[in-house]
């Protein structure tokens, strides 16, 4: 149990990415946020069909990450999940 932290440290400096996540081309930030916004729909055509994904593979890592998670939570679902309900009573 004792080297089980150092050994995972030790092995966290050594992670790399794909090269083909670094060649050019590979989507970015614009594509990351147009995939999070229609992601509700490619999640349901990719239910019936194996040639659509809903997160592309290679790409350019962490901009494209943040460009999805907007995409999902400020333009696509999460924008019109969160409506404020305001109930009086009398």
């Amino acid at each position: 149990m004792k080297l089980a932290l150092p050994g995972c440290l030790h092995n966290a400096c050594a992670a790399t990415q794909a090269g083909a996540a670094h060649a050019a081309g590979a989507p970015g930030f614009w594509y990351g946020l147009w995939h999070g916004i229609i992601f509700p729909l490619a999640w349901i055509v990719s239910l019936f069909t194996d040639k659509v994904a809903v997160y592309a593979v290679p790409n350019s890592g962490g901009w494209y990450d943040f460009g999805f998670f907007l995409g999902i939570v400020v333009f696509g679902v999460g924008a019109k999940g969160g409506h404020r309900v305001v109930v009086q009573r009398r």
